[in-house]
């Protein structure tokens, strides 16, 4: 049974959940366990793993994930995801395992009275001309069906090559062109009619207040969970970033 003290909204991303940090799947099982059972909903923007190979993928650390956050939406808190550059093979199958919706990226959602548009972020990383290539690529349905159709130990194999290429290129590549672009940001806004943005994946967390067309606006930057756990709890006055102890 949920209290009647909600604690707002909570949005999370870029967790990147694998077993080579287990005291981070550890704390999100713990805020899954706690805070996140006593939410008006929780949203998940992208990147709940490290690397995710598929709804077949058999592994134990999947199971744990889907155990934790079906357990938040058992409690009466739903719960929904938007796919990150990392997770972008989650499909309904596991959603379902979660209990959790899938919400396209770029949602415009109705937050406490505010419309507010929900994305991961990559996309307006407009000045990182390689790797929007490779989303481009890895986002086609053919390419998905065709690398899906794979064992799961060539999987494994593509994935492990992969990040090596993304800790390659984020190591040699402007720290600037990783990070998003303004006009990119300016124009998400203006399409979806909202003054209010929320994503992760640039790893920076920070709440952004600027003026767009006379209006003021807001961008919410969500941090990552790579040593300790980031959390955005909105209600209808307040919007507080802040992490949460792994220990």
């Amino acid at each position: 049974m949920r209290s009647t003290d909600a604690v707002g909204t909570l949005f999370v991303s870029d967790l990147h959940l694998d077993d080579a940090r287990p005291h981070i799947v550890a704390s999100f099982e713990r805020f899954c366990a706690g805070e996140a059972r006593e939410a008006d909903a929780l949203y998940v923007l992208g990147d709940l793993f490290e690397a995710y190979l598929g709804d077949d993928d058999d592994a134990a650390l999947n199971a744990r994930v889907a155990a934790a956050l079906r357990g938040v939406a058992d409690a009466g808190v739903p719960v929904h995801f938007i796919v990150g550059n990392r997770d972008f093979l989650l499909g309904e199958d596991y959603a379902r395992r979660c209990a959790m919706d899938l919400l396209d990226d770029g949602t415009v959602i109705d937050l406490h009275g505010t419309p507010t548009l929900i994305l991961h972020g990559d996309v307006l990383c407009t000045d990182d001309a390689a790797y929007l290539a490779f989303r481009e690529q890895v986002r086609d349905p053919a390419w998905q069906r065709a690398f899906l159709a794979r064992p799961l130990a060539e999987r494994r194999a593509f994935a492990a090559q992969a990040r090596d290429a993304s800790r390659a290129h984020t190591s040699s590549a402007d720290m600037a062109i990783m990070d998003v672009n303004r006009h990119a940001v300016e124009s998400a806004l203006r399409d979806a009619g909202v003054t209010r943005m929320i994503h992760g994946h640039t790893h920076r967390p920070a709440i952004h207040d600027f003026t767009l067309d006379g209006q003021t606006a807001r961008r919410i930057v969500l941090g990552d969970w790579y040593e300790q756990g980031s959390v955005l709890r909105v209600d209808r006055d307040t919007a507080v970033l802040s992490g949460l102890s792994t220990n």
